[in-house]
């Protein structure tokens, strides 16, 4: 797997094939989406899926739509009525279980595809509207722990910061067991990684150190098990400004010996700037990548926190409210 100018591993993203410019929608047409197409293109490997059209439908086609029934929401064609819930849902097995991604983005309210908020029928008139799509639906109960998003979430830039940290953490460690790895790598990389799991959920921080604690005496095969699981559990937790706070507060303690007292205060001044809302996450950390610069301070300088992912996507660039 090729890393990119930032020295990042290239993930691995499925995504809804019309999202990308195909001309797979039910009208003949597509749903480009420009942070997809134009900026995340660069540093990702995209894996296109249609389910619509893998299952044969072509297009244009009839449009579809979930309706409720008493076994539960049926994708049916929203002209002839014709009932596709049973040939979505093989597909949807068959791809989860050889779906090998970091990630996945889908066509939001899709009936198929949707992951929040597509609209349930009863007759002609929708009774809710909190509803998954069918194949989006199977995908998301097999895979529980894929970071997943659909793209009018990505407009966020909260989610979109941390739907794309997240494929990226997971990229770096399936280039990482998918190599000759030994227990040792394991625990380099988990001492890169500790900030930024820290960052996510304090607990499974922890938890993720007791297993590489271990990383000598158990099994390889259930050392990666148990540590991707807590890995990716940890990062699905959400970041927060004083989950930030800590971690940079944290670091900059692991760097105190070697800065002077202008330069703590410095630091001091900004994350406090940034804990009241006054700045951007960019400013501390941009900062503390300075500080960190050279081999006294190579602990700090190589946490995955510092840089989670390309400069280039220009994240962490908004002021927290």
């Amino acid at each position: 797997m090729d890393d990119d100018t930032d020295g990042q591993v290239r993930p691995r993203v499925a995504v809804s094939s019309c999202l990308t410019g195909q001309m797979v929608r039910f009208n003949g047409g597509h749903s480009r989406d420009r942070f997809i197409s134009n900026e995340l293109d660069l540093y990702v490997d995209w894996v296109p899926i249609c389910p619509e059209m893998e299952i044969g439908l072509g297009t244009p086609r009839e449009s579809l739509r979930l309706e409720r029934s008493p076994g539960g929401p049926r994708l049916v064609t929203s002209g002839t009525r014709a009932d596709l819930t049973g040939r979505i849902a093989m597909l949807a097995g068959e791809r989860a279980r050889t779906l090998d991604v970091d990630g996945y983005v889908f066509k939001a309210r899709s009936p198929s595809c949707g992951v929040h908020g597509v609209p349930l029928y009863a007759g002609d008139v929708a009774v809710d509207r909190k509803n998954r799509g069918v194949f989006a639906a199977r995908i998301i109960d097999a895979h529980p722990l894929l970071p997943v998003e659909d793209e009018g979430r990505l407009n966020d830039p909260l989610l979109r910061e941390n739907f794309v940290e997240r494929i990226f953490a997971h990229a770096r460690l399936r280039a990482l067991l998918g190599g000759d790895w030994h227990p040792r790598d394991l625990v380099a990389f988990h001492s890169r990684h500790k900030m930024q799991l820290l960052s996510h959920d304090p607990a499974a921080y922890r938890e993720a150190g007791r297993i590489v604690a271990r990383a000598g005496t158990l099994d390889r095969a259930e050392l990666a098990a148990e540590y991707t699981y807590v890995f990716s559990t940890a990062l699905a937790g959400k970041t927060s400004i004083g989950r930030h706070v800590n971690v940079l507060q944290h670091c900059v303690g692991m760097m105190s010996g070697r800065l002077d007292p202008v330069h703590r205060t410095d630091l001091a001044e900004v994350i406090a700037s940034y804990q009241a809302g006054l700045v951007a996450l960019s400013v501390p950390v941009t900062l503390l990548r300075h500080h960190a610069r050279g081999e006294a301070a190579g602990y700090i300088r190589d946490q995955t926190y510092l840089r989670p992912c390309p400069d280039g996507l220009r994240l962490r660039n908004h002021v927290p409210v």
